[in-house]
């Protein structure tokens, strides 16, 4: 296994204005060189890449933030800083005996702060999770993807994390909600430039699909996971 993951990529109509909101809530620093990147404060391990877009946002994202609270008051500050910096309340169905607060970003990207106490984020860091709409079979191809071993496996339910920390990634089993022609978030790796052709075909072999690659050495891999969501790999 070569493929790490290197970033979170998030089409945005406005990518240095939705960069600016997320450095805010998740106090992570703008990458000095381009301001369309965040960097994390903690063991996150991936960066934010925010990229330009002109399609509308017209479904529910595949992925999500499930954001961490230590305390009530953790929580009661998260969810202040994202108004205060654009976000705005979300309804989706919740129940009112649920203590999550769902919210979104200025351009209509949901996430969640979870409350204190959540078990399943206890060891995490402020992303909790990338919490995702996805198979069982999916939590497969991307623990045998990075080598990340599963941390849940119950009731068509699965989690996966890197051995060395971070945030969890989930996925919630069926029934799965309708796609987006092309998902908004997606997982970017990245592979040393002579195994790259060799980790596409590794990659294949688990379930993914190729679906091409830019003219240039440097341009990545663009694929497509066994429940059709886009990611890339590109040369490290």
């Amino acid at each position: 296994m070569t493929a790490h993951l290197v970033a979170l990529t998030v089409d945005a109509a406005d990518p240095e204005g939705l960069a600016a909101f997320w450095a805010g809530v998740l106090r992570w620093r703008p990458d000095p060189g381009d301001a369309r990147v965040i960097v994390p404060a903690d063991d996150t391990g991936f960066v934010l890449r925010f990229l330009p877009s002109n399609e509308p946002k017209t479904v529910p994202n595949q992925v999500h933030f499930d954001l961490r609270s230590g305390s009530q008051q953790e929580q009661d500050d998260t969810v202040a800083r994202a108004l205060a910096l654009g976000g705005r309340h979300l309804d989706i169905g919740q129940l009112p005996e649920e203590e999550h607060v769902v919210l979104a970003d200025p351009e209509g990207n949901e996430f969640c702060v979870t409350e204190a106490g959540n078990g399943f984020l206890a060891d995490c860091p402020f992303i909790g999770a990338l919490s995702s709409d996805g198979t069982r079979a999916l939590g497969l191809f991307w623990s045998a993807a990075l080598g990340w071993p599963l941390v849940w496996d119950q009731d068509e339910e699965t989690a996966i994390r890197s051995p060395h920390g971070g945030p969890k990634v989930s996925w919630g089993g069926p029934p799965l909600a309708p796609k987006a022609p092309r998902s908004r978030w997606r997982l970017e790796l990245a592979a040393p430039a002579q195994e790259l052709p060799a980790e596409v075909e590794r990659l294949v072999a688990l379930g993914a699909t190729r679906l091409g690659r830019g003219t240039g050495p440097d341009d990545p891999v663009s694929m497509a996971d066994p429940d059709g969501n886009e990611f890339s790999l590109r040369p490290a």
